[in-house]
C-alpha cells in the first residue's frame, strides 16, 4: 500500500500552474455543464476519466493509463447506444489492450528526473507513409462501416483509423501524435454534435470531445518544444 500511495503522490507531483489551472477547469466545465443538463452518471464519469487521462498524457506521465482504460470501458456503452459501432470496437477490442500495453512501454522511457515521458519526432518518410496508409485505411473501414447501418460512415471512420494510427504514435512517443489526436477530435465533436441534435443525452461526451480538441492544441506546442530538447537527452542514456 505504501508503494503504492507514493506512486500516486509521485504522479501528482512537479506540476507547473497551468498544468493545475487547466486540469481543474476542464474537468469542472465538463461536471457544471453535465449536471446542469441531467446527463447520465456512465457518459459524466467517461467524460471526466477521458479528460483526464489526455491532460496527463500531454504532461507525458504513465498514469493517463489508468484513467484510460476506465474511460474506454465506459465511452463504449455510450457510444453503443448512439449506434456508433466504430467506436465501440475501437474502445474495446483495440484502446483496451494497448493501454496496458502503453503503461509497460512508457515506464521504460522515463525522464525520472521530471517523471515524465521522454519525446521524439517522425521523419519526413515516415509523415509520408502515415499519410498513404491513413487514406486506405478510412476508404476501407468506411465501406464495412456502411455495411453495417452505422451512422455516419465516413466521418465514423475517420475517427477510428485516426484514432487507431494515433495511439500509436502515442505509445511510441511521437509528437506527431497530438496532430492525428487534432483531426480526430474535429471529427468527433462533429459525430456527438449530430448525436446531441438526433436526441442524444450526453452532452458530458460533447464537452469531453471539445475538451480533448482544446488540450491537443495545447500539448502539440508543448511536445514540440520538448521534444527537442528530450532527443539528445535520451540518445545520451
Amino acid at each position: 500500500m505504501k508503494k503504492l500511495l507514493d506512486r500516486i503522490k509521485r504522479e501528482f507531483t512537479g506540476w507547473k500552474k497551468w498544468q493545475i489551472v487547466w486540469i481543474v477547469l476542464a474537468n469542472s466545465i465538463i461536471l457544471g455543464v453535465s449536471l446542469y443538463m441531467g446527463d447520465t452518471a456512465i457518459g459524466i464519469v467517461a467524460s471526466l476519466t477521458g479528460v483526464t487521462c489526455v491532460i496527463l498524457c500531454g504532461m507525458g506521465r504513465v498514469s493517463n493509463y489508468f484513467f484510460g482504460t476506465i474511460n474506454v470501458v465506459l465511452y463504449a456503452i455510450v457510444a453503443w447506444k448512439a449506434r456508433y459501432y466504430g467506436d465501440v470496437m475501437l474502445n474495446l477490442l483495440y484502446y483496451f489492450p494497448t493501454n496496458i500495453i502503453g503503461w509497460v512501454v512508457w515506464s521504460k522511457h522515463l525522464n525520472q528526473e521530471k517523471n515524465e515521458v521522454y519525446k521524439k519526432r517522425m521523419t519526413l518518410m515516415q509523415d509520408i507513409l502515415l499519410a498513404i496508409i491513413s487514406a486506405a485505411g478510412v476508404l476501407g473501414y468506411s465501406y464495412i462501416l456502411k455495411l453495417l447501418g452505422g451512422n455516419l460512415p465516413i466521418v465514423d471512420s475517420m475517427s477510428t483509423v485516426f484514432s487507431v494510427i494515433a495511439q500509436i504514435l502515442m505509445i511510441k512517443r511521437f509528437t506527431e501524435q497530438w496532430v492525428i489526436w487534432i483531426i480526430v477530435d474535429i471529427v468527433s465533436v462533429i459525430m456527438w454534435i449530430a448525436a446531441f441534435f438526433n436526441g442524444g443525452e450526453s452532452v458530458a461526451v460533447l464537452m469531453m470531445w471539445s475538451v480533448y480538441l482544446a488540450n491537443a492544441v495545447i500539448m502539440f506546442v508543448k511536445w514540440l518544444k520538448e521534444s527537442k530538447q528530450d532527443a539528445s537527452k535520451e540518445v545520451s542514456l
